[in-house]
């Protein structure tokens, strides 16, 4: 078997997972890349062989305690020789201690529980074509005109992790667009739209209730004149499916959000929509 060396990727070849993704029919954004190496540039780790690469993985450190795993790809010539093992072993060695999420699609769910990953709760991906949604949302701000404090105090309660740097980089990427709805002063949901391969997907979609959600939501879709619309949801946050579902959305993929030890409580009651499955 040839042997395949691991190294962490350079920038602008976090594109290649991103591109592999997209062919593994994950839909990535278009700006995604650009984003993604904010925090953790040596967390992206590629496979060669003889300088052809082979297998990509991201193991993103957040902090000293939490790590998210992603974009786990073998090109499908090199699948069964050991290559996926040789580069999942070194992304774990990347993380350390910490803890580390994921977020699983089905067929892998019973590998990533032998390597210890316990299953939290399942995201479904709801996708479809709207071309407007009626609630108001005369109140409304550009995210743009919310502090960059509020939006990470806001993140705090649904992720493990601060995550600063990546949060400034989503919002202002190109083609990103994000609203805000706030009440008496106070940041009450916010979110983001991007456009992908395929159609936009909304992500994060945060809001104290379904109301302020559906708000936000009306206001980005909005804004890119509609279309296909993709929403991830927790499927344990009834209103979120509610929301997703009364836009005439229905499930197209599904993963498991999977953590290797337990983290700190999450509010996700007010999640309506994840950010992102392969950096959490």
């Amino acid at each position: 078997m040839s042997a395949m060396q691991v190294r962490p990727m350079r920038p602008e070849e976090i594109a290649i997972a991103i591109d592999w993704a997209g062919t593994e029919g994950w839909n990535p954004g278009l700006s995604d890349a650009s984003c993604f190496a904010t925090t953790d540039p040596d967390g992206f780790l590629i496979g060669e062989i003889e300088g052809e690469p082979v297998a990509t993985i991201s193991c993103v450190n957040y902090d000293p305690r939490f790590s998210f795993l992603g974009f786990y790809i073998v090109r499908s010539a090199w699948r069964g020789r050991g290559y996926g093992l040789q580069i999942w072993n070194a992304a774990i060695a990347h993380a350390g201690g910490r803890t580390i999420g994921l977020d699983g699609v089905v067929a892998q769910q019973s590998n990533y529980e032998k390597s210890g990953f316990v299953h939290a709760y399942a995201n479904v991906r709801y996708g479809g074509t709207v071309s407007a949604v009626s609630a108001p949302h005369a109140d409304v701000i550009d995210l743009a005109d919310v502090a960059q404090a509020a939006i990470e105090d806001s993140d705090a309660t649904v992720f493990p992790a601060p995550r600063a740097a990546f949060l400034r980089a989503w919002v202002t990427a190109p083609g990103h667009t994000g609203r805000a709805l706030l009440r008496d002063g106070a940041l009450a949901a916010w979110g983001v739209i991007r456009p992908c391969r395929t159609g936009y997907k909304i992500g994060p979609l945060i809001a104290d209730d379904r109301s302020a959600a559906e708000c936000v939501l009306s206001a980005l879709i909005d804004a890119t004149g509609g279309g296909e619309i993709f929403l991830d949801v927790p499927a344990i946050n009834a209103d979120a499916v509610a929301l997703a579902t009364g836009l005439g959305l229905t499930p197209v993929f599904e993963t498991a959000r999977m953590y290797t030890a337990p983290i700190r409580p999450l509010r996700l009651d007010r999640v309506f929509g994840v950010t992102t499955f392969e950096l959490g």
